[in-house]
């Protein structure tokens, strides 16, 4: 038979997890703002260094080219350097939020920028000439997939590197979001805490 006084207190485990729960939300509330504003601050700084960067002086296509292999190494290793904060990161899920604004932003931008330079070493490259917010706008169109309006590329290497953007872009959708999620994944079983606890705080000592 089933024993009244137990059957009496096994209410009481949901009622204190209720009452656990909103000391939690704190916390889980800061932290969520944080990284908000963290991948806003990002996003913000490396658009305003695109803007700043003085790219309007001569360069060559072969200059360009190399520009752009740079630049792509240098998404790599931020990309790389993420996952591994990422793995021992107290919130894991909230620095891949940080960690794919930094990585796209900073994929976008430089794919704006080589653009721009191709337009001003080669003109005649795009179907008109391109100031830094046309080749962002031209970018995004890229990534975004949306289709091509008022500017396309003409010369076959702006042809050339829109598509390595695009196939770049594609990686970075699927094998890099695969890579991130997983990251996530091995920072929880790092801290011992399942999938649904990322956004918990510390257990007080």
């Amino acid at each position: 038979m089933n024993d009244p006084a137990a059957a009496r207190t096994e209410p009481a485990r949901p009622r204190q997890e209720r009452e656990r729960h909103p000391r939690q939300e704190g916390p889980r509330r800061r932290a969520r703002i944080a990284v908000l504003v963290r991948a806003a601050l990002i996003a913000i700084g490396l658009v305003t260094v695109y803007y700043v960067l003085p790219l309007d002086g001569r360069s060559t296509s072969s200059g360009t080219t190399v520009l752009l292999a740079c630049g792509l190494l240098l998404v790599v290793l931020v990309f790389w350097w993420e996952v591994q904060a990422i793995a021992h990161s107290p919130f894991p899920r909230l620095k891949a939020v940080e960690a794919l604004a930094a990585t796209l932003v900073l994929y976008l931008l430089l794919f704006a920028g080589t653009y721009f330079l191709l337009e001003h070493s080669t003109p005649g490259s795009f179907s008109e000439p391109l100031t830094k917010t046309d080749s962002l706008y031209f970018t995004l169109t890229t990534f975004t997939t949306v289709g091509y309006g008022d500017i396309v590329a003409r010369s076959q290497t702006g042809r050339v590197l829109t598509m390595l953007q695009m196939v770049g872009g594609l990686l970075l959708v699927g094998v890099a979001a695969r890579i991130l999620a997983g990251a996530v994944q091995a920072g929880l079983r790092r801290r011992g805490h399942e999938p649904s606890e990322d956004f918990s705080s510390r257990r007080e000592g």
